[in-house]
């Protein structure tokens, strides 16, 4: 396969209807590795926002059950994209998040703002560090899939173009963002089952790392320091390297699934959709 097949298949297609096949495509092609990054710091992003922070520390998933919460986010997430939309596991998996989401009092704006970071984090990951940037096509299903998902998940005015999406969580962020002690505990958590992910030699680094590829508004809010300025400088020089040289590669041609990737553990007999996720203790609700 040549090394722009999935870019050239993208832009084939129509994105104002084809736009979950045009995900795929992204996600679980074209960009795996990077998707997966940029949509784990997306989550960081919603860890500084106090409102999202401390909900996500009372409920014990983030910090008790992490791996499983993980797990079980990256799979359900995973399914509409990879099945589309009218799928029935597709439909059971939407279900399953709006029955979580609807335990608790989240606002409106909270959900917007979320589905912001997906769209916004990975285009910007992309045009830092990806071998290539999203093409316009790509862009604009990236859109239309989130608005698609936003409106099975009941959200409200979600944005219509990439530029109204960028807005909202740019503007959203310089309003919201904080320091809440729940949601560094989160972040304390999240941050340490990455690490759990390389080997143990290389925790240390990939911590370092991982502050470094982190804006300092978003190190602010979730109260960890910056690194020093060489090793920040020299690990997004690290990165962009790696997607220059992923330039010479061939195009991959069996999907990345969330299922095949060897940090999800919670399923090793597999799994039902239905049983992903869990329910509140009692108290938890705001």
């Amino acid at each position: 396969m040549r090394r722009d097949h999935w870019r050239r298949t993208n832009d084939a297609l129509d994105p104002e209807t084809a736009y979950a096949e045009i995900y795929r495509n992204v996600v679980m092609h074209e960009f795996p590795w990077d998707m997966n990054q940029a949509l784990s710091f997306a989550l960081f992003r919603t860890y500084a926002v106090p409102g999202i922070g401390a909900l996500l520390d009372r409920t014990g998933e983030f910090t008790q059950r992490v791996q499983k919460r993980y797990d079980d986010t990256a799979l359900l997430l995973e399914v509409p994209f990879s099945r589309g939309f009218e799928d029935p596991e597709a439909r059971a998996a939407i279900r399953r998040i709006n029955q979580m989401h609807h335990a608790y009092d989240i606002p409106d704006h909270e959900m917007r703002y979320v589905l912001s970071t997906f769209v916004v984090v990975p285009k910007r990951w992309l045009d830092d560090y990806g071998k290539r940037p999203l093409t316009p096509v790509e862009e604009r299903a990236s859109v239309n899939y989130y608005r698609q998902l936003g409106a099975h998940l009941g959200v409200r005015d979600v944005p219509e173009t990439f530029a109204a999406f960028a807005e909202l969580m740019d503007s959203y962020e310089a309003e919201h963002f904080g320091h809440d002690p729940g949601g560094r505990r989160v972040a304390d958590s999240t941050l340490a089952l990455l690490l759990t992910f390389h080997p143990a030699f290389a925790s240390r680094a990939v911590e370092v790392f991982s502050r470094a590829l982190m804006d300092q508004p978003l190190r602010e809010a979730l109260g960890y320091a910056a690194p020093p300025r060489p090793v920040e400088a020299l690990s997004r020089r690290l990165l962009r390297a790696r997607g220059v040289a992923l330039r010479a590669f061939p195009a991959r041609r069996t999907p990345k699934r969330v299922e095949d990737l060897p940090w999800i553990r919670s399923y090793p007999d597999g799994f039902r959709v239905e049983e992903l996720g869990s329910f509140p203790a009692r108290g938890c609700p705001r």
